[in-house]
């Protein structure tokens, strides 16, 4: 049943329909600003996932050439023990053989020393990469809570600022539809 209301409480109620219109739209736009901001850090979150993934395979690259550098220079270690032994048990005939063996003694020590200064030149790459890259997992940390806080921050600001007009339609809406049942006759208290 439709009731006939007067131009000025037809107008009300259709500036009261715009305005809860606009009240949703709002909270729509809102509510799809904080997904991308929650989307944009999801991404954050799995770069910076990535960046440490990456840093514990370059880590267990470091200790398997650790682990290599270590075997080299035991086995190194090994063959110049050897040499030495074969070198005590020969005679002074085979002098010439001993030098022979000594030039390959200093060439396998300057291998085993050049592959020592290489592991610790790996090492020191190592090191800065992965200071490298705690300084920009850091950044990123950094930069994923001030996305977060600025986004929460303005949800905050938006929200404070459309209550005010939220109350407003309410309290319209409720006088209007209690001015209403008192023109049925009926007394909105009991109800």
């Amino acid at each position: 049943m439709w009731v006939l209301v007067s131009q000025g409480g037809w107008r009300a109620d259709v500036e009261a329909k715009s305005a809860h219109r606009l009240a949703v739209l709002e909270k729509e736009l809102l509510q799809d600003h904080l997904a991308l901001r929650r989307d944009e850090a999801r991404r954050a979150k799995a770069s910076e996932d990535q960046l440490r993934w990456r840093l514990r395979v370059l880590e267990a690259e470091l200790q398997e050439a650790r682990s290599e550098g270590k075997a080299v220079y035991a086995e190194m270690s090994r063959q110049c023990q050897v040499l030495r032994k074969e070198m005590e048990t020969r005679s002074r005939p085979l002098e010439e053989e001993v030098r022979g063996l000594r030039e390959q003694l200093e060439t396998c020590q300057r291998e085993a020393e050049a592959a020592r200064e290489g592991a610790e030149q790996a090492l020191r790459e190592r090191d800065q990469t992965l200071a490298q890259l705690r300084a920009h997992v850091a950044d990123m940390e950094a930069k994923y809570e001030e996305i977060l806080h600025g986004s929460l921050d303005q949800l905050l600001a938006k929200l404070r600022a459309v209550k005010p007009q939220w109350d407003g339609a309410v309290l319209r809406l409720h006088t209007k539809y209690k001015e209403r049942l008192r023109q049925f006759g009926l007394n909105p208290l009991d109800l």
